[in-house]
């Protein structure tokens, strides 16, 4: 897998973080840089872990599914690809009453933003990809997004969250297809 396709990967699976900060920039608790800061660092800390354990989980697994592993690298990444693209089109808003920077809020929404990592460093595992550059790369891409979301938030409002899940989930769609395709006729 090239650095360019793990980099697509990376602003993939970072577009949920980056909804989310939107969204929670739009509270009156991420006034401060402190907040502003919390919030970036977890979410890219834990977009960094889950595909590590995900791999590890893979390479487990690898020998005895090693004939069909690219059908399952397709299947999740349409899988979260197809999640994040509905989540886009869903009508509900989010409204938080307790501060999300802090606590239990800040694990919850760090765990939910990158449990679809999870899923990616599993097909990565199954492809053969090397997971320690993906992590880092994927970490640092949803931190710096996901500052720039807080900070987009703040200024313009929820509306553009939507939009970026969707193009996120696009992106995972395509990167899914592209590894169906390499195993199927290359």
């Amino acid at each position: 897998m090239t650095t360019v396709e793990i980099i697509l990967i990376a602003i993939g699976l970072a577009m949920d973080a980056f909804a989310v900060s939107i969204s929670v920039a739009t509270t009156e608790y991420l006034s401060s840089k402190r907040a502003r800061f919390r919030i970036s660092f977890h979410f890219g800390l834990f977009q960094a872990l889950m595909p590590v354990i995900g791999w590890f989980a893979g390479n487990s697994i690898n020998l005895y599914i090693k004939t069909f592993d690219h059908w399952i690298a397709f299947f999740l990444l349409g899988w979260v690809g197809t999640k994040m693209i509905r989540e886009s089109r869903a009508k509900e808003e989010q409204s938080y009453r307790l501060d999300p920077s802090r606590g239990w809020n800040l694990v919850v929404l760090a765990v939910a933003t990158s449990i679809d990592a999870l899923a990616v460093g599993l097909s990565l595992a199954l492809i053969g990809a090397g997971i320690w550059q993906a992590a880092v790369l994927i970490g640092i891409i949803t931190a710096g997004l996901s500052f720039a979301g807080i900070l987009l938030g703040v200024r313009i409002g929820a509306g553009l969250g939507k939009k970026a899940a969707f193009a996120g989930g696009v992106l995972l769609c395509g990167i899914g297809i592209r590894i169906l395709v390499e195993h199927l006729f290359c």
